[in-house]
């Protein structure tokens, strides 16, 4: 299994930036993907930002030009940097991880969330 931790959610101020982390740890073998989904209040979790192992990046139209996914590889730690915030980027944001637990199994797991409320 992987275990995904989240950290840097809080409350900040409209136009304000967060820095928030996630750390996988476990049984991992490769890391083909990562990323933060974002759930609103009363909305579907969606695609936030994603990396790859080579470091190619996915951003929804959104958040481009405001948010900033990056990656640790030798940590198999993601970042995802936070700017210009606004009251809609409210919400619980998820990591998540296609991973390889050993050569041939791969799953997708989630971390438990964090709360990034926007608001003055």
């Amino acid at each position: 299994q992987v275990q995904l931790v989240e950290s840097g959610g809080g409350l900040v101020q409209p136009g304000g930036s967060l820095r928030l982390s996630c750390a996988a740890s476990g049984s991992i073998f490769r890391i083909i993907e990562m990323g933060w989904y974002r759930q609103a209040p009363g909305k579907q979790r969606e695609l936030v930002a994603s990396i790859n192992a080579g470091g190619g990046t996915n951003a929804a139209d959104d958040v481009k030009g405001r948010f900033t996914i990056s990656r640790a590889n030798a940590a198999n730690t993601v970042y995802l940097q936070i700017d210009s915030l606004k009251s809609g980027d409210t919400g619980v944001y998820y990591c998540q991880a296609r991973a390889y637990s050993d050569p041939k199994n791969w799953g997708d797991y989630w971390g438990q969330g964090t709360q990034v409320t926007v608001s003055s």
